[in-house]
């Protein structure tokens, strides 16, 4: 029944299409033809496509074409968290700070968070569960 059903259903949408075989043909030799693609040239010249920001001015929605510059990346180390301090790069920061570019925004027991934009690092000490040292006070 099943096979019935689903053969007479491709038959009228066949009928329905109202594509001749050589029609058909046609297309089929289109579709194997060699398509000219983009030159490289014309890549190069391309924009990024998370460049566009759209920007709304006077209730008029316009898009506004930034050019993002790649920018190196920063070499940032942690190299020891007391408290809620964290030693990055040689420097004390405290929640909120800022170093290269990043604003610190969490510091917990293993790492911090830290952010710039949309990009967010993370910065870990190693799992190994004796690579902590804690000091407690008596």
């Amino acid at each position: 029944m099943k096979k019935t059903t689903l053969l007479m259903l491709s038959a009228a949408t066949l009928l329905s299409a109202n594509l001749s075989v050589k029609q058909i043909e046609n297309m089929v030799m289109k579709i194997h033809q060699k398509r000219p693609g983009a030159d490289i040239s014309i890549l190069d010249k391309t924009y990024e496509p998370f460049a566009i920001k759209v920007v709304k001015e006077n209730n008029q929605t316009k898009e506004v074409v930034q050019v993002v510059q790649k920018r190196s990346e920063a070499k940032l180390v942690l190299h020891a968290i007391m408290g809620d301090k964290a030693f990055i790069n040689n420097k004390w920061l405290k929640v909120n700070d800022t170093i290269e570019g990043y604003e610190l925004k969490y510091i917990g027991k293993r790492g911090v968070v830290l952010q710039s934009g949309n990009s967010i690092k993370k910065l870990l000490f190693n799992d190994k569960k004796n690579s902590l040292i804690k000091i407690e006070g008596r």
